[in-house]
């Protein structure tokens, strides 16, 4: 894509401030941990008009529990690597997920399962702040729920579906009124590189637990939503005031 995969200081500064206010948001995320100014000059077209100019490099220094990513399980298995992703597999849950055991024979369907509810919890924790990850591809979606990924981002001054920080995504895949959904189409993949792992009972099981994100994710949703509202209990009526509110700061 013609990119250098270098970083500004402007946008390396954003970034910065950004995982930081996300962590004390409570939504999981990586953290940075120190800023340097790089001697390199790196070439950019800030506004996109064709006016290019030097800028000062920055390297942002980010920590997070793993990196590993739902692409580092669909890589092997596509190149066919099974023994190195069980090996993977393993490794991961054995260091990370200690709630499953590893003699347990559906571990990785525990392991899916639990990746998609996270996942859920993690874009709806994404709306509920207006947070827009510029680029959400199977390699910036961390097998673990965490936002891990800072460029391009941003927040929604007001709300519009239809909001992209990505200039570069002509398209609007990952626009965030559509986040949800990417993330759905993520963990589609993850199912599809796991199936060679799995014997036919837990391929079925696992494709009911991926038919159940939309479920998951929406109630995570309307409980953030309902709590951001003050509103306590349950009513017939909380969900359509919600989409009322929403549609109201549409129109504004």
């Amino acid at each position: 894509r013609n990119g250098d995969g270098r970083a500004v200081l402007r946008s390396s500064v954003r970034e910065f401030l950004c995982s930081e206010a996300m962590h004390y948001l409570g939504i999981p995320t990586s953290r940075a941990a120190s800023l340097v100014v790089s001697d390199d000059d790196v070439w950019r077209d800030q506004f996109y008009n064709g006016n290019i100019k030097k800028e000062r490099g920055a390297i942002v220094l980010r920590l997070a529990t793993s990196w590993f990513r739902i692409g580092s399980l669909e890589i092997l298995a596509h190149s066919g690597e099974l023994d190195l992703q069980r090996r993977l597999l393993d490794f991961i849950i054995q260091q990370h997920f200690p709630s499953i055991a590893m003699n347990d024979s559906n571990r990785y369907l525990e392991f899916f399962s639990t990746v998609v509810s996270e996942t859920a919890n993690l874009i709806a924790l994404w709306m509920s702040v207006g947070f827009a990850h510029g680029v959400c591809n199977t390699d910036n979606f961390s097998l673990l729920s965490i936002t891990i990924d800072y460029g391009p981002f941003g927040f929604m001054d007001s709300y519009d579906p239809n909001f992209v920080p990505n200039t570069s995504d002509d398209e609007r895949r990952y626009k965030i009124g559509n986040q949800a959904n990417v993330g759905l189409f993520n963990l589609s993949k993850l199912l599809q590189a796991l199936k060679p792992l799995l014997d036919p009972r837990q391929k079925q099981l696992a494709s009911q637990i991926l038919e159940g994100y939309g479920k998951r994710y929406y109630i995570r949703f309307i409980e953030l939503f309902k709590t951001k509202l003050g509103l306590l209990g349950e009513n017939e009526d909380d969900n359509y005031l919600i989409a009322f509110l929403i549609k109201v700061s549409l129109l504004c």
